[in-house]
């Protein structure tokens, strides 16, 4: 079928959900569709327009949710095993203060800020031409904005790969071998820009990768398609490698922070936030799966 085009089966692999599902909303009138010689067909444009307006309808009812709730913002934007192990500290340590997030892949998080959806973005966008993160997207991604970038941590990030393929696989080249099968993030996130950005300077195909469609949304994903034997290798944070006792090869030390308006900075659950985050009690913790920097936690990059 043609590439803007999709049929049933290639929908719900699309939206990864069960072929069932596709029927269901067919029925139910929620997704763009027609029918063509008595075969359903989705035009992928209006496929990812459906989504779009999807996400922008659950941000906009998580906003006036969140908005209800004393002590509550919203985040939204990339994620990391330590951002969860942060929010639950907070939650336990601080029971009147809630950090609702979201995971929507750095740019995402962005857009959502700009738009005034969330209160918070966590991001981790390297700019290859100046070698900075997330500064650089603010003009493209925050244009209505003027917030202001405050560190978290910085974490090493490879290759994770089962250990059935460590003996053959030896680097980005070996992502076009045939035996070798990727798991991709998805189109937004830094760790999909990163690669993408890789692979066109190694002059590599995404074509010629097996999996390279094959998208999930967190770390852990990556992680346990790996672990399940669902793929091979895929790209993620070196905690989640060492919690899934899989082969790290590191790639780069990335700077992860979050994004957001001066007057949020200050709130208390914001505050309490980044004490959480710079005591000895939850360095300690972190250090036990390792590859974690925070000498630069809490700490305002730009304003």
């Amino acid at each position: 079928m043609s590439k803007d085009l999709m049929n049933t089966k290639e929908v719900a692999k699309y939206l990864d959900i069960h072929e069932k599902q596709v029927y269901l909303l067919i029925k139910a009138g929620k997704i763009p569709c027609t029918r063509v010689t008595g075969k359903w067909i989705f035009p992928v444009q209006l496929i990812d327009e459906w989504l779009q307006n999807s996400a922008q309808d659950g941000f906009q009812l998580a906003r006036k949710k969140v908005n209800e709730i004393e002590g509550a913002v919203l985040a939204a934007g990339s994620n990391d095993p330590v951002l969860d192990m942060l929010l639950t500290a907070i939650k336990k340590d601080h029971p009147g203060f809630n950090i609702f997030s979201a995971n929507t892949g750095s740019i995402g998080g962005l857009e959502a800020l700009n738009s005034g959806l969330t209160d918070i973005a966590f991001s981790h966008l390297l700019d290859p031409d100046t070698g900075d993160y997330n500064v650089p997207y603010l003009k493209q991604y925050c244009p209505e904005q003027h917030p202001v970038v405050v560190n978290m941590f910085y974490r090493q990030v490879g290759f994770l790969i089962h250990r059935s393929k460590a003996n053959i696989f030896k680097g980005w080249d070996s992502l076009t071998n045939t035996k070798i099968r990727f798991v991709n993030r998805q189109a937004g996130s830094g760790i999909r820009i990163m690669l993408d950005n890789e692979l066109k300077n190694r002059k590599i195909s995404a074509a010629n990768i097996s999996g390279y469609e094959d998208e999930v949304y967190t770390h852990f994903e990556v992680g346990l398609s790996i672990a399940s034997g669902e793929a091979d290798v895929g790209i993620a944070s070196a905690a989640v490698g060492k919690i899934l006792d899989l082969n790290f090869q590191p790639l780069i030390s990335e700077r992860f922070d979050m994004i957001l308006d001066k007057n949020t900075f200050f709130q208390p659950v914001v505050q309490t936030f980044i004490e959480t985050l710079q005591s000895d009690k939850f360095k300690n913790r972190v250090g036990k799966i390792g590859n974690y920097d925070f000498k630069d936690a809490g700490r305002i990059l730009h304003s």
